[in-house]
């Protein structure tokens, strides 16, 4: 069994990771502070292939694999996790297109979403429909121009920023039998946005309630099949789940480089805080907890890349022991930094509170429970 990543694998890593660090990194506090990630980052990180990393290159895609964009999230995510992570809500919607959306779909949207000219949002959450997704009440009925929407979509990233909007409505019955998808686009008659969340983390990323009050699309924005939406839902969130990871774990990553760091030039009775054996142990536990959460996230992958029977349970399992790890981790690197951790131009404390939503997002970390017992008693015939 080959741990090791291909030369291939390494260069998009590299490419992530020194992308990020140049023209990500410098404005993270700038970027925080505004609310709000500025439009033309999207088309120069399009310009490396990660506006579509798992559309097909006839559509203007990178045809990548999902351990490969593991790697380029694990990397942006070095730089700043919310920025990272916007983009991997931007790829599901992508991958979603691609999978299943007709010949017509794909040739209509994938273009501009590969190369950002449009950026696309994720609808799924509702005021009262979290983690029973299928519950969802936003409902599509047809017109003889299309459709009308009627609903609101909560937590969702890009709320008012986004030029697409890929959301799960109901145009059947209760259940997700009834579940459908259609793309609504911004300056639809009818789409509004609630305020700005004011959050704990992620704050580089506008989040905000999107309403449809009578909102008219096309009949042509269903995507592939109706009555198919919750099914297409699920689907995403596999990979979503490993992105999600993905950014913690970068992130993470990033809080201990800066400890190392840190822990060299501080010093205390005497000695840098790197000669304590006791704050060594410390250090030790963290790379293990990265090193291990990181196999696991890469095998989770192998798993959905290559269909095998149990992907969706490690997915589930990655996205809970790998966000449960990383903010542990994080967690322990503002401790280390004593005092200066917990002020802002150290830049762990905002690694903390970014990475605390990871743990709740794509599912929650209790919801993965589930998944995985009921996967396990399933199998247990």
């Amino acid at each position: 069994m080959d741990f090791a990543l291909t030369e291939e694998q390494q260069a998009i890593f590299d490419m992530a990771r020194d992308f990020g660090a140049e023209h990500i990194a410098p404005h993270s506090r700038e970027w925080e502070a505004a609310g709000t990630i500025p439009k033309d980052l999207w088309p120069r990180i399009a310009e490396l292939g990660f506006g579509g990393l798992y559309v097909s290159e006839e559509y203007g895609g990178s045809g990548l694999t999902r351990l490969d964009a593991t790697l380029v999230f694990e990397a942006l995510a070095m730089a700043d996790p919310a920025v990272g992570s916007f983009l991997s809500i931007h790829n599901m919607c992508g991958g979603m297109i691609d999978k299943f959306g007709k010949p017509e779909d794909k040739e209509r949207w994938l273009p501009d979403l590969c190369s950002m000219r449009k950026v696309f949002s994720y609808c799924l959450t509702e005021p009262g429909s979290g983690s029973d997704a299928a519950a969802l009440r936003t409902r599509a009925e047809r017109t003889n121009e299309g459709w009308k929407l009627n609903g609101t979509k909560a937590f969702i990233s890009g709320g008012g920023y986004s030029d697409a909007y890929v959301c799960m409505v109901r145009t059947g019955e209760d259940g997700p039998k009834g579940i459908s998808t259609v793309v609504v686009e911004d300056g639809a008659p009818g789409l509004s946005f609630g305020a700005l969340e004011q959050k704990m983390g992620w704050q580089a990323q506008p989040t905000t309630a999107v309403q449809f009050d009578d909102c008219a699309i096309p009949a042509e924005n269903l995507l592939g099949e109706e009555g198919r939406g919750f099914a297409y839902a699920m689907a995403g969130l596999d990979g979503g789940r490993l992105n999600i990871a993905a950014g913690a774990l970068g992130g993470a990553q990033a809080a201990l480089d800066r400890t190392l760091v840190y822990m060299g030039e501080r010093k205390a009775f005497g000695k840098s805080l790197d000669q304590f054996q006791a704050l060594q142990f410390r250090l030790a536990e963290m790379e293990v907890a990265l090193q291990s959460a990181r196999t696991f996230l890469r095998q989770a992958a192998w798993k959905l890349d290559n269909k095998a029977p149990d992907a969706t349970k490690f997915c589930a399992m990655a996205k809970m022991y790998v966000t449960d790890r990383a903010f542990e981790v994080a967690n322990g690197c503002l401790q280390l930094h004593g005092g200066y951790g917990y002020l802002a131009d150290y830049g762990v404390e905002k690694i903390v509170r970014d990475l605390r939503v990871h743990q709740i997002l794509e599912g929650t970390n209790e919801i993965m429970r589930l998944i995985v017992s009921r996967a396990m008693l399933a199998e247990r015939g």
